[in-house]
Formats: structure tokens, C-alpha cells, sequence
């Protein structure tokens, strides 16, 4: 499902307009990559938290030129689904 149809649906179910809820949607993922980005986690009960994951160092070879190389340590965003988010999902069919 992509940004405009989120957008289409939530606008489809709310009656307002798409444009509003748009900004709203823009603004809800620009306050969460804001948060992320200042290594504040953010909960969001019955759908999942934003986390910071640390990744260590670590050696990697270049297969083509046979050479190795240091990828230092660094953050990525991590999303944890909640509970009953993960059990929703185990529970939906197969398509």
C-alpha cells in the first residue's frame, strides 16, 4: 500500500478531505523520523515502536577486488510491531 492510497482510505473513512489528512499523514512521519533521529523512541500502543538499533563494526570482503574493508558502527531505525499487531498478522489468511 503506498502513501496516496493510505491517504485515499483514511479519507475514504473519515470524509476529510484529502489534502488534510495528507498534512496530517506528512506530519505524523516527519514528527516520528524527528524523534528517531534525536534517539527518542517512539510507542505507539497496539501498532509498534521506533526504535535506534546499534549495529557494531565489522570486517566485509569485496568479492570482486578480494579486498576487505571496515564498515564502522552506526544507528538504523528499527520498527517493533506490537503484540497484537504481530498476532493479527499470524492470524490473517494466507492469499
Amino acid at each position: 500500500m503506498t502513501k496516496a492510497e493510505i491517504v485515499n482510505e483514511i479519507s475514504r473513512q473519515t470524509g476529510i478531505e484529502k489534502s488534510e489528512v495528507l498534512k496530517t499523514l506528512e506530519a505524523f512521519m516527519k514528527t516520528i523520523k524527528i524523534s528517531v533521529e534525536n534517539n527518542k523512541n517512539v510507542y505507539l500502543r497496539g501498532f509498534g515502536s521506533f526504535e535506534i538499533k546499534r549495529r557494531a563494526a565489522k570486517t566485509a570482503r569485496n568479492i570482486s577486488k578480494n579486498t576487505t574493508l571496515v564498515i564502522p558502527a552506526h544507528n538504523i531505525p528499527f520498527f517493533k510491531p506490537s503484540k497484537t499487531f504481530t498476532d493479527k498478522v499470524n492470524l490473517a489468511p494466507n492469499k
